[in-house]
């Protein structure tokens, strides 16, 4: 091949450069274009093109004259180093692989785009910034650099587990067991995949499915919260997605968890709940989930397609359906929009 490490030296080590002037700048200090220079050993204009590079990908940078450059705040980068080793030995165990990314288009495609894993063990992808995150209903998910978390989680079931529809709601489950575990307290679930928290989103959950109805079944399970948004996007995102936004941040201010801690954890627990839900389907965890339904017994309103239908939410079955009681009748639904609607005086 005509290609050489020669030639592809200057570009690995411009992303080396540009890491570091990152991980410099994350602490949230002030540094004189000349400390840069100096420490990342290239010239005031190498700086200046890794600092446009950076704002490129939208990495919000202030400039003060006389003082420097720094971030906003100071921001916990995603380490891959941390994630791992905060994993007990058996998650360690059935990692097939890490990515922990600068930038990419979307964590569920670059999975996605891999090799599927082996049965019985996992990928994981996370991004420091996500250009072309989707969530639900084809939406796009908006997370400002050092904002939120992106991850995607790849694994492949030998076959397709029992109740294999309702496995957006058991990764719920195991997501706020991983709050949980951080001290993380009052997240609830909304059907069929929102992370709520006093009423408002704290994040979402995309799964992507691929097999047949016979033989291995590969998911993709892409999850987004929110940890520290800044107000212009927390009024942006409450405007596309027609509801208020919350932020991990808002809930534990000096004691918020690292990215790195939470990621850690939701990973140990996703891969609990996975092995679990292949042999027992949702059955286990449908008790847990209806205690974290921010929906039971409210009045709601279920909007599918051009339908509009309201009445009192009654929980879900074990395929994952929603009960909705019209009228002294339950009605299952697959999918829809619901929200919350005002009781009648």
């Amino acid at each position: 091949m005509p290609t050489s490490s020669k030639a592809q030296t200057p570009k690995l080590q411009a992303q080396a450069r540009r890491q570091r002037l990152l991980a410099m700048l994350a602490e949230g200090t002030f540094y004189s274009g000349e400390q840069l220079a100096k420490k990342l050993k290239i010239s005031r204009g190498g700086v200046w093109k890794l600092m446009n590079s950076l704002k490129a990908l939208g990495v919000d940078i202030e400039s003060v004259a006389r003082q420097g450059y720094r971030l906003p705040r100071a921001v916990d980068l995603l380490d891959k180093e941390a994630i791992v080793s905060s994993w007990p030995a058996a998650t360690r165990a059935l990692m097939e692989r890490t990515d922990v990314l600068l930038t990419v288009d979307s964590t569920n495609r670059f999975l996605g785009d891999a090799t599927p894993p082996q049965p019985g063990r996992f990928q994981l992808c996370t991004a420091e910034v996500q250009n072309a995150g989707r969530g639900r209903r084809g939406r796009s998910w908006i997370a400002p650099f050092g904002s939120g978390i992106c991850m995607s989680l790849g694994w492949q079931f030998a076959e397709a587990p029992p109740t294999f529809s309702a496995l957006s709601l058991a990764v719920g489950v195991a997501v706020v067991k991983a709050f949980n575990r951080l001290d993380v307290q009052g997240v609830g679930l909304k059907w069929p995949n929102d992370l709520q928290w006093q009423g408002r989103k704290l994040g979402g959950i995309l799964i992507e499915m691929r097999g047949e109805t016979a033989g291995p079944a590969q998911v993709i399970i892409g999850i987004g919260i929110n940890m520290h948004m800044p107000a212009a996007t927390r009024m942006q995102l409450a405007e596309r997605e027609a509801a208020l936004i919350a932020d991990v941040h808002e809930i534990m201010h000096e004691k918020t968890p690292t990215r790195n801690a939470l990621i850690g954890a939701i990973v140990a627990e996703l891969l609990e709940m996975l092995q679990t839900f292949a042999v027992h389907g949702f059955t286990p965890f449908k008790e847990e989930w209806h205690g974290l339904d921010t929906l039971a017994n409210a009045p709601v309103k279920v909007i599918n397609g051009s339908q509009t239908t309201q009445g009192t939410a009654r929980g879900v079955e074990a395929d994952g359906t929603l009960l909705v009681e019209v009228e002294g009748e339950l009605r299952k639904f697959v999918s829809g929009e619901v929200s919350l609607r005002a009781a009648k005086s």
